[in-house]
């Protein structure tokens, strides 16, 4: 029998953070829960990132991941919108490393290549093929249904990383 792993995929954004929860058993994919944690863009940059660590926190807690997933952060022309991007997307690594729990990686075009077949493909293609490969899940934003590929992406990877690492 193959060992049940439980995965946290965590799109991460200053305003919303997307997070998605499926389990792999073999090659059988589950949805456990998905949705957005929020912060309130009132308030200072470092009010914002601990609204962040904290509901993050609740996340992992209610959740209990045994993996985390997190896409890689791109650079785009506006170097202010990037560095706060970064600054969220580093709640998303720290938040699981507190918690002891190993986080992978991953780039916006890997993720698509794995769950569409195409590294280029637009949202509402991966959130077609989300909804394919979980037909259980339900998500009212984009970013949960983003979540959701980053961990599809990573129980198709995580073999191939553990084995890459020996």
């Amino acid at each position: 029998m193959s060992e049940r792993v439980r995965i946290l995929g965590l799109d991460p954004g200053l305003r919303n953070t997307g997070w998605g929860v499926i389990t792999v058993e073999g090659t059988k994919l589950s949805y456990v829960a998905c949705g957005v944690v929020t912060s309130d863009g009132d308030l200072d940059l470092a009010l914002r990132l601990k609204q962040l660590h904290d509901r993050l926190t609740e996340v992992i807690r209610a959740w209990t991941p045994d993996e985390v997933a997190v896409e890689e952060t791109f650079v785009n022309k506006d170097a202010q919108a990037t560095l706060k991007l970064g600054q969220a997307r580093a709640m998303s690594l720290l938040v699981p490393a507190l918690h002891n729990l190993p986080v992978a990686e991953y780039g916006a075009n890997q993720v698509k290549k794995t769950v569409v077949g195409v590294g280029h493909a637009e949202k509402d293609q991966v959130q077609a093929m989300v909804k394919i490969l979980l037909p259980r899940a339900e998500f009212k934003k984009a970013d949960a249904a983003d979540a959701l590929a980053i961990a599809i992406a990573h129980a198709h990877h995580r073999k191939a990383r553990a084995l890459a690492s020996l």
